[in-house]
């Protein structure tokens, strides 16, 4: 039968229209509290400044002492990402396997023990505790701490991402299939053997694909680090801006282009392997 343009109309229409005129409403008090006003954007005044803000990034620059600096703050920001991330493992790892309901034996009667269960929400608690305060905060105090440098923008990446990262791996390991690891515990298996014969293959390349993802923002979190003397990049980026260097700032954008670029390829790369 010929479609007619009665039946050619989506019987869903009207109340997709409703939810996105709700939608508008409840978002307009929130534009309102924020200033948005996006039009003044394209005053003419405000065009003739970006435009000579953006023009003073071309060209590039490109001295031969320069790429040697440049090379140099890469690989110390790679190297603080890297460290930063590494500690956040060694802290998240056993917190997830003490958060995660799915490796509690007790639990396996149905309801987890008192202390079994204290124990989880003390976890979680700190968990919550970690990643509430934003790296730039703990950078903040570390700089005080230990003094400017890359060392203040490791604990604080640290810091924040383990508990990041053990909120997520929790909620990974818990949304998957936990009858295999019901079976090793019930059989005997010990916590780290259900976790490494259990939960671990079936989920290990969402937590690897999730934890390259965490190592390329650690990439952009040293940067922001960089401007309270965290070292790295954003060290040299902060000073650059301050003296109207425009053409260096622009290359050290491109250089963290091609470091967001690269960690993308590794993900892609590492859930084919596993996958």
């Amino acid at each position: 039968m010929p479609l007619t343009a009665g039946t050619r109309r989506d019987p869903a229409w009207p109340g997709r229209v409703g939810l996105a005129g709700a939608a508008l409403v409840l978002l307009w008090p929130l534009l309102v509290a924020t200033e948005f006003k996006p039009w003044l954007l394209l005053e003419a005044d405000v065009l003739r400044v970006t435009g000579r803000f953006v023009g003073s990034f071309l060209p590039p620059a490109f001295g031969a002492d320069f790429l040697w600096m440049l090379a140099r703050e890469t690989w110390r920001t790679v190297a603080i990402a890297t460290a930063g991330v590494a500690l956040a493992l060694l802290l998240a790892v056993p917190l997830t396997l003490a958060a995660t309901r799915a490796l509690s034996i007790s639990a396996l009667a149905g309801r987890m023990a008192a202390v079994p269960y204290a124990v989880r929400q003390v976890v979680r608690a700190l968990l919550i505790l970690l990643r509430s305060m934003p790296e730039l905060v703990w950078a903040l105090v570390f700089v005080r701490v230990v003094g400017l440098g890359p060392a203040a923008g490791v604990l604080a990446i640290a810091l924040t991402y383990g508990g990041m990262l053990g909120k997520v791996y929790a909620e990974i390991l818990e949304s998957g299939d936990a009858q295999v690891t019901q079976t090793l515990l019930r059989n005997g298996s010990t916590r780290l053997q259900a976790f490494a014969y259990g939960l671990l293959p079936q989920n290990a390349a969402e937590l690897t694909s999730y934890t390259v993802y965490r190592w390329e923002c650690a990439i952009r979190s040293s940067v922001v680090l960089g401007f309270v003397g965290a070292g790295g990049l954003g060290q040299q980026m902060d000073s650059s801006m301050k003296m109207f260097a425009g053409g260096e700032v622009a290359s050290m954008l491109l250089v963290f282009v091609a470091l967001v670029a690269l960690a993308d390829r590794l993900s892609a790369a590492l859930r084919r392997a596993l996958g």
